[in-house]
């Protein structure tokens, strides 16, 4: 036994009085940092002798009470600065101006010149020691104060904010798979880390029996008594609700498992987060994507972190440029996270030839060279980073695209591209796929839940869900029967089951078996033979029993014969297609010809599943560069923004994006391009030493040329629209020397 000293004095005596101290700083160090200073208690054993010290180069002690600090340099003039945040000034070279620096006061860390540091503290430095044995102190954010929580070490279990936390240890987290795996649930009377041993595996009612750190012997009753092998072989527990009947004995899945099944193993569903989310410390959760198969749980860490944990505590990341770049950009400088573990630390950088100091939460004062000088301006008001390749060459700078966006132009703003998905993928969890529709604009990403799955959000993790009667239905339907999918979040819980007014028990995963009534007891093969149900509305009459569509598939009822069905496919199928695509059924009374089609001017098309788009912009832009005789060029068709007008030679000239180039014309065509450009044709002169030849050429893809003359052309316009017409149609241009008069019709059967 021991005497402890009563909080906050400190201090411990084995079987006798302790020694107590006190460090009055514990109580008084916010009155100290909140104005920049430290806090020192001289002695431990005496009250009232704290004090607030500046810290250099500043001088000055307070007793009880904040120091009136003398200052250096340029923190006479700007201490109030720092001190206003809790902060020290400190003026390195009282020589030169503008080094002044605010600094965060011990145990924080951090520093900026000319303006407020962004702090770190690591809590746990003070606090480990509030943390018992088999505990560890916890500070999730070190930019935050008072989050620090004691966690209990695994496999104990139990957290405690800015306190010692109070642990269990449930023994049936460690054994349940011995219970469960007979059929048996698993029960920990007493939890306390100091008990152990005394877990039991527990019969479910209505047997009886119970097994101390051991599976039980179960008395079984009705027919249990000879089925209980199938369900216990399974990990599942059997019941017979009424022993006066047979047959209707059930396996039940274990809890926290649901699901049961007559005279049969049923098909058990756990979302094994009910269990293991207090794993999954603050900033992290937890995420079971298959609750049909266990094991697959993870911790996820929360956005704007990174980082996943296969049924553990992930290591969280945070890389603080995915949220603070545009800051950067905006001034045409660099962001650099140098360590992602750590929150506080980004800074802006100047992007080569640009030299200046990076600064820490904020943007830097860059020094530019050669040109940029004068035109750095232009590129920074615009997000871009300026670069003069050749500082003998004039007209040459360049504005640049800061990364990840790519692009670049001399003398003037790029046309910039960025595909968010490079800094945003880690965000979409495993089943799901970042994708991003338009790179000239930002914000538009999304997770989209890989197929089967369907779902999709907007800058965050998707929602997944998976209606299995989408694949199965056919299956159901071919014999007559309704597919349904009771749990769209799990998989292999399908069912067939039987169309009234015949009856029987729903198949997991299959056909059921179904009796028939009536003349659809000779007659149902008709139907269910073509997919349909049979239905006999009055068994006292004759003649009278139809087919019938299964939904959702709709047509009339058909006496005595098979009835004319149709369906559209993408009512069920539309969520498949992603954003920026449409579902298209080209025929209703035929089952799998459903498409995913590109919405215009994006093309591509893609049999029962998500197509891959692409978009040549000079489908719609080649006119533009036709116009003045010159050929049009997209050299990636994911991206956008990005076509240029080509000169065609033997004419030359730098390529320009999104618009018409200016082009060098050679021989007889310097002074009659303008009769072939006028026409939106191009100028060639084959031989420079004859007169008279100079041709004008018709500009891809329509085709022609004449001597001396403007060329008559003729283009079939199908060669570029034909994607554009969705499956089973096709493209025809009645009229290829006429421009705009192309059609998809629907191709004849």
């Amino acid at each position: 036994w021991t005497c402890e000293c009563n909080a906050p004095s400190t201090g411990s005596g084995m079987q006798m009085p302790a020694n107590c101290s006190i460090d009055e700083c514990i109580a008084n160090t916010m009155t100290c940092t909140a104005a920049g200073q430290t806090c020192n208690d001289l002695d431990f054993n005496t009250v009232g002798d704290w004090t607030c010290d500046c810290v250099a180069p500043s001088t000055g002690s307070g007793t009880a009470m904040a120091a009136t600090c003398t200052q250096v340099g340029e923190c006479m003039a700007n201490s109030m600065t720092c001190t206003a945040a809790g902060q020290s000034c400190d003026d390195p070279n009282t020589m030169m101006t503008g080094d002044w620096t605010c600094n965060c006061v011990a145990p924080s860390t951090g520093s900026a010149t000319a303006m407020v540091a962004t702090c770190v503290l690591d809590e746990c430095v003070a606090n480990g020691t509030t943390c018992l044995m088999g505990q560890t102190c916890n500070d999730p954010d070190q930019t935050v104060t008072g989050d620090w929580t004691c966690e209990c070490n695994a496999p104990t279990t139990g957290s405690g904010s800015q306190m010692a936390a109070t642990c269990v240890l449930d023994e049936c987290v460690a054994n349940v798979m011995t219970c469960t795996a007979a059929g048996q649930t698993c029960n920990d009377p007493n939890t306390s880390p100091a008990t152990t041993g005394d877990w039991t595996c527990d019969c479910v009612a209505p047997s009886t029996g119970s097994g101390t750190a051991m599976a039980a012997t179960c008395t079984q009753v009705g027919e249990c008594m000879a089925n209980s092998m199938t369900c216990t072989a399974a990990g599942q527990s059997c019941d017979d609700p009424n022993t006066m009947m047979t047959g209707d004995w059930t396996c039940n899945c274990v809890a926290p498992s649901t699901g049961s099944a007559t005279a049969m193993v049923a098909t058990c569903m756990l979302d094994e987060c009910v269990a293991n989310a207090a794993t999954c410390p603050m900033g992290q959760t937890c995420n079971d994507p298959d609750q049909t198969v266990t094991g697959d749980w993870t911790c996820e860490c929360n956005a704007p972190s990174t980082g996943s944990g296969m049924q553990a505590a992930a290591v969280c990341t945070l890389d603080e440029c995915v949220v603070n770049t545009a800051t950067c950009a905006a001034a045409g400088q660099g962001c650099n996270d140098p360590d992602p573990t750590t929150v506080g630390n980004w800074a802006c950088v100047c992007i080569a030839p640009a030299t200046g100091a990076p600064v820490v939460g904020g943007m830097a004062t860059c020094t530019q060279v050669g040109e940029c000088v004068a035109n750095a301006a232009t590129c920074t008001a615009a997000g871009q980073s300026c670069d003069d390749p050749n500082a003998m060459v004039m007209g040459d700078w360049t504005c640049n695209c800061i990364s990840p966006a790519t692009g670049s132009a001399t003398a003037m703003v790029a046309s910039c591209l960025v595909d968010e998905c490079i800094a945003n993928a880690a965000v979409c969890p495993m089943g799901q796929t970042c994708n991003d529709p338009d790179k000239n604009v930002m914000g538009d990403w999304t997770c989209d839940c890989n197929s089967p799955s369907t779902g999709s959000a907007l800058n965050s993790a998707a929602s997944c869900q998976i209606d299995e009667c989408i694949g199965n239905a056919g299956t159901c339907a071919s014999a007559g029967q309704l597919c349904d999918d009771v749990n769209k979040t799990a998989t292999g819980d399908w069912k067939c089951s039987c169309v009234s007014p015949a009856t029987g028990t729903p198949m997991v995963g299959g056909i059921a078996t179904c009796t028939q009534v009536g003349e659809c007891v000779a007659n149902s093969a008709t139907c269910t033979s073509v997919g349909q149900s049979c239905d006999d509305p009055n068994t006292m009459a004759t003649g009278d029993w139809t087919c019938n569509c299964i939904a959702p598939s709709t047509g009339l009822a058909a006496t005595a014969t098979a009835a004319t069905c149709t369906v559209n496919e993408c009512t069920a199928n539309a969520a498949t297609c992603p954003m920026g695509q449409t579902c298209n059924d080209p025929n209703i009374t035929l089952i799998g010809d459903w498409t995913c089609d590109c919405i215009a001017p994006s093309a591509g098309s893609s049999m029962q599943a998500a197509a891959t788009c692409v978009l040549d912009e000079c489908v719609a832009n080649a006119a533009t560069c036709a116009a003045v005789g010159q050929s049009c060029n997209d050299p990636d068709t994911s991206a956008t923004g990005d076509w240029t007008c080509v000169c065609i030679a033997p004419a030359t000239g730098t390529p320009a994006t999104g618009g018409a180039a200016t082009c060098t014309q050679v021989g007889e065509c310097v002074a009659n391009s303008a009769t072939c450009t006028a026409v939106g044709q191009s100028c060639n002169d084959a031989n420079m030493m004859a007169t008279g030849d100079w041709t004008c050429n018709c500009v891809l893809p329509a085709t022609g040329s004449a001597t001396a003359m403007v060329a008559n052309c003729i283009v079939d316009e199908c060669i570029v629209n034909s994607a554009n017409c969705p499956m089973g149609q096709t493209c025809n241009d009645p009229d290829q020397t006429t421009t705009g008069d192309w059609t998809c019709a629907w191709r004849t059967r």
